[in-house]
């Protein structure tokens, strides 16, 4: 399994451990997490559907049943234990809306692992460590489709695969068989980044009777030795699924490269 697919994978096979988990944890991210925590159990204990920030596109279609419930938190700016320093404006939905077309649809930030297995979101919310990390749902034409971003420093990548992440591979020429990877594209950026971008149509199965659709899957490689992993899926279908899958993946590959290789999605330096 390669290292992107552990970023929806986990959520469907590994019960009770979360996605995006390091084995040692910045205090700066350890904040972070703390303040985001509070913000994602605030709107599930609020919210029936697992805790989701929902950010309605102007002009678009309303989901009337859907934005009834769901509501955007305010981000909080400090906690007792931190100074309270500004953190970005709006919630991690709004920011990544700001960033993507208007037709890619309704988009909120969820919890799989709640969705997936039902669990409480203690259990359920990864670590994060990019300021736009996050699994999101996209709503559009009646389905559901998920967006799942992750950055990761170059001591998780060493701590997850023995070393760090390494411009000079070739993804797309490295196929293990049990991948399916497709239409792989490798491109190196001017600055020494490496962005790999490939079709997956996921053909097994995540465990538990959760079947995910076909997808989108990027990574970037940074000179640093740190990576950023994104999925962009069709959806799942499950017992807790919220809706049909989509008929092409939320952010097409055009889309996930300007997402992927902006300022916006890498932590302050």
């Amino acid at each position: 399994m390669n290292d992107v697919h552990e970023l929806l994978d986990r959520a469907a096979d590994e019960a009770g451990a979360p996605g995006f988990s390091t084995d040692a944890v910045y205090a700066r991210a350890a904040r972070i997490r703390r303040r985001r925590r509070a913000v994602v159990s605030a709107a599930v204990l609020t919210v029936a559907a697992a805790g989701a920030f929902t950010v309605a596109r102007a002009g678009g279609p309303a989901d009337t049943a859907h934005s009834s419930v769901a509501t955007t938190p305010p981000l909080p700016t400090g906690s007792p234990t931190t100074s309270a320093a500004p953190g970005p404006a709006g919630t991690k939905a709004e920011r990544l809306d700001a960033l993507l077309p208007p037709d890619v649809g309704e988009i909120e930030q969820v919890l799989i692992l709640a969705l997936t297995k039902q669990l409480p979101p203690e259990q359920a919310t990864p670590d994060y460590l990019g300021p736009l990390d996050g699994e999101y749902a996209f709503r559009k034409n009646g389905g559901v489709g998920y967006l799942v971003l992750s950055y990761e420093d170059r001591k998780t990548v060493t701590e997850k695969t023995g070393r760090p992440a390494d411009p000079d591979g070739d993804l797309c020429t490295e196929v293990p068989p049990s991948t399916f990877r497709t239409h792989c594209t490798r491109e190196v950026l001017p600055d020494g980044r490496v962005l790999t971008v490939w079709n997956d149509p996921m053909q097994f199965r995540g465990g538990d009777d959760v079947r995910w659709g076909p997808e989108l899957t990027g990574r970037l490689v940074q000179r640093d030795g740190s990576q950023l992993l994104v999925r962009s899926s069709t959806g799942f279908e499950s017992t807790g699924t919220q809706g049909p899958l989509l008929d092409a993946p939320p952010v097409s590959r055009e889309q996930l490269r300007e997402l992927l290789t902006g300022p916006e999605v890498l932590p302050p330096s």
